[in-house]
Formats: C-alpha cells, sequence, structure tokens
C-alpha cells in the first residue's frame, strides 16, 4: 500500500474498550492521541520507505466525545514532505449506531522524520 501527498486512506480502524476510558465512560484524550500517532506514523513509515519518529504535535483538537464501544477509524494524509520530514494530517471518525453516520470526533496534523539505523535523520526516499 504505497501512500502519496494528497491522497487519504484509511490506516487503523480500533473499538474503542472500557479499559481505555474513565469512570463516567468516555475514552481518553490520551488514548485518542496514541490511535492519531500510530495511523500518521503507518503512513508516514510508507512515504519514507523505512523507520520514522514522531518529532512534533502540530495541532490537535478533539471536537465529539468518543465512548465505550465506539468503532473509531483513523485517515491520514501526507500534507507535506521535506527533505527528511514528513507532515501528516489525521481525522477521526467514530461508529456508534450502524443506522447512523460516523461522526467526526478528533482531528490533529503530526510531523515525523524518517531516521537511519543509528537513529539520525536521512533523507526522504522520493519514490
Amino acid at each position: 500500500m504505497e501512500k502519496n501527498k494528497g491522497e487519504r486512506m484509511l490506516a487503523i480502524r480500533v473499538a474503542a474498550m472500557p479499559a481505555d476510558a474513565n469512570a463516567a465512560g468516555d475514552i481518553f484524550g490520551g488514548w485518542i492521541m496514541s490511535q492519531v500517532d500510530l495511523a500518521g506514523s503507518i503512513v508516514a513509515h510508507q512515504v519514507a520507505g523505512g523507520r520514522v519518529v514522531t518529532v512534533a504535535v502540530n495541532s490537535f483538537e478533539f471536537q465529539q466525545p468518543v465512548f465505550i464501544g465506539d468503532l473509531i477509524s483513523c485517515y491520514a494524509e501526507v500534507v507535506r514532505i521535506g527533505n527528511t520530514s514528513i507532515t501528516v494530517d489525521v481525522e477521526v471518525f467514530a461508529e456508534r449506531n450502524k443506522l447512523e453516520q460516523p461522526i467526526k470526533v478528533t482531528q490533529a496534523t503530526l510531523t515525523y522524520v524518517a531516521i537511519d539505523e543509528k537513529r539520525k535523520p536521512r533523507p526522504v526516499i522520493k519514490r
């Protein structure tokens, strides 16, 4: 699955479970943030042709709560490719009820840097 700049793709889908929630049944923001980082890193890894690390969370906006049992889908799109960096927008949608449309719950922009085997920045492989 090759990822090019400007193509939005489904990176991950995961169900929000009771262990991911607080006592009120709301999913922890940190859990959602980790799913967003995973989704963004999957796409950045594909573009970089190898290992990447997160260097910045440029923006992060929680728009709606996520609840136990929600199925979340993280869609990622490369918005910038630099010499060693890749910036990715991630949108998260929650499915709560099969009869309703998924709702957008979160959006974020993250930057990753391609690294070599010595964990030093390396050029992004241009395909």
